[in-house]
Formats: structure tokens, sequence, C-alpha cells
């Protein structure tokens, strides 16, 4: 097993700060522009310290958020189709990994050849990678601390031929569309003529089950969003007030797309390294979008970036899609 620390690249930069105390100059000036948007917003990737990491665990067991558990569902039911169609002895590349539960669970029956873990957190995904060696020392395993919002980088470590991309729990929802085709064109161009993508797409369905699943009831997607500003304050000596602040999450349907935000309990002025903005009462900094498809529209996107959607599995309510594409060969 082999750990790559986050370089100074310029790909990679932002994922450092993560495990360390304060930010590059380039991150807090990255941070602050968009504090200080008309519209203030923040990255979703700041969500991702290591406490934010062990919360967004902790939402993926709440009964309110159906996607961990539907696709889930989907992996057990549809595994064995899934690993015939990716193929034994892939180079399996887990974006995102965190805790490397998903990726571990389809080992048995994927048989990689070598596995590649990707995760801006990279405290958090050296623990976790560590007791997976454990469980499957016959799999070649990898862990890369990378910033993959920015780009993907991959040291020559990584194992050219048969690569197969794993996206789950619809995180390509984070991006816009036209951000998503970018960024899967970006894999499509690493994948190589014989790789692909098993990718995991939440699907539009009733508002108020998308409503629930990001405002759950206890609030602990309320405190994943409102750690972030506890890491803001930590990479850029900022002074957010937590206390201040509180969480909204709902379905923006025109947009389709659920929206997290930020509103101010109060006018506060925050300062950070370098700045400084006054936020009046009710206004809000947001902080994650996640975009909701129809299966034919993100075939679409696929198709866009280079990808053929060659299967695609779903629950029986059709809430969630698992799809395996394969890149098109140019």
């Amino acid at each position: 097993m082999t750990f790559a620390q986050p370089s100074t690249d310029h790909r990679q930069r932002a994922a450092a700060p993560l495990s360390t105390a304060a930010a590059t100059p380039a991150t807090i000036a990255e941070i602050a522009q968009g504090l200080l948007a008309p519209s203030a917003w923040t990255s979703p990737k700041y969500l991702y310290d290591a406490l934010g990491s062990k919360l967004f665990e902790a939402i993926c067991a709440l009964p309110e958020y159906y996607p961990t558990r539907t696709e889930a569902a989907i992996f057990a039911r549809h595994g064995f189709d899934i690993a015939q169609a990716v193929g034994p002895g892939s180079t399996l590349i887990d974006l995102g990994a965190g805790n490397c539960a998903k990726a571990a669970g389809l080992f048995p029956l994927l048989q990689p050849g070598q596995y590649v873990a990707i995760d801006i957190s990279y405290d958090f995904l050296s623990e976790s990678l560590s007791r997976l060696q454990q469980r499957f020392p016959q799999i070649d395993m990898l862990g890369l601390g990378l910033d993959f919002f920015s780009g993907l980088d991959l040291p020559d470590s990584v194992r050219s031929g048969r690569r197969t991309f794993f996206y789950p729990g619809s995180s390509i929802g984070n991006f816009a569309p036209e951000q998503a085709i970018a960024f899967l064109r970006e894999v499509r161009a690493n994948a190589g003529s014989d790789g692909g993508l098993l990718i995991g797409v939440d699907l539009i369905k009733d508002e108020a089950i998308l409503d629930a699943a990001y405002d759950d009831a206890i609030g602990v997607t309320a405190a994943f969003n409102l750690n972030m500003l506890r890491h803001l304050n930590l990479l850029m000596g900022a002074d957010f007030d937590v206390r201040q602040w509180q969480h909204h999450g709902f379905f923006n349907a025109g947009e389709s797309r659920v929206e997290m935000h930020l509103e101010a309990r109060s006018e506060q002025l925050v300062r950070w390294q370098g700045g400084q903005r006054r936020f009046a009462k009710g206004e809000r900094i947001h902080t994650e979008d996640s975009y909701k498809y129809t299966r034919a529209s993100f075939v679409g996107l696929l198709e866009q970036a280079g990808f053929s959607a060659a299967n695609i599995w779903t629950d029986e309510q059709n809430w969630f899609a698992v799809i395996h594409a394969r890149a098109i060969r140019d």
C-alpha cells in the first residue's frame, strides 16, 4: 500500500489545508473570492475536513438520507451483473473515497488488480485505507490526497490499463451540468481506450423526499454544513461565530437541484486574513448543490463527455441509478 501526500502542484494544493491548521495564500484567496461575491458562496470541498467526513458518514446512516441505502441495495441486487460488466483485474479508481466502504463492499465481486483511493481529506483517507489493506492484502492499494474538483493529475504509480473510475453516491450532482461534462471529459481523458466509469446518479423524485434528505430531523446535516464555518476559521484565520448561523437545505425545482445554504441569524462582521465582510441578518452563504437527473438527461450528459452508457441499474422506485459507461474510442 502506498500513500501520496498532497503536493505543491496547483491541482493538489487545496487538499493540503484540510490536514493542517492554516491554508496557503492561494486557498485563502479562493475562499475569499466566494465570500465577497454579491451572493456569497463556498466550494463544497471545504465541507470535508476530518470532522466533516465523519459527519457525512453519520448522514449516510439517517433514515431520511435515502441515496446511500438505495444505491447499496442496487449494488446488492445487481452486484454480479455489475462485476460482469466491469470485469476482474481492473484498476479501480475511487473518486472521493472517504472511508472506502462502498468500494470495499464490491471487492469480492469486482476483484480489482489495483485499488486507487482519492480523497481531499488525506488524514481521514489514510486511516481508512490502512484498515482496508489488512482485510484485502492481495489487492495493490494506493492512496492519493487530491483535490479532483480542480482536475485529475494521476501519478505513474496508477496502472494505465483497464481503468474504471468509481464515483458513487451521486457526488456528480455537486457539479452544475456544464461543469459535470467538463469533469467527466477529464475522467474520460484519463480512462484510456479500454477504460470506463461506474457512477451513481440520484434521480428526480418527490420534493418532500428530497427536502427531508438534506434537512434531517435531528440536525446532522445542519451540523455538517455548520462545521464548514469552523473549518474556514482554521484555514483562513476567520472569526465566524457558528452559533450565529443556521442551515437551510431544500429542492430548487427550477434548477433541478437541492441547495444547501448557511443563513446569518443576525447582522455581523466576519474577518479573515486580508479581508472582511458584513453579513446582514438573513443573508446566506451558498455551500453546496446536488443536481438531480432523469435517466435520459444523464445518459445525454455522459455521451457529451465521451462515454457510452452500457448498463443502467435502478431500484424498484426509480429513485437512484447505477450506470456503467464505457469510454467511446476516438
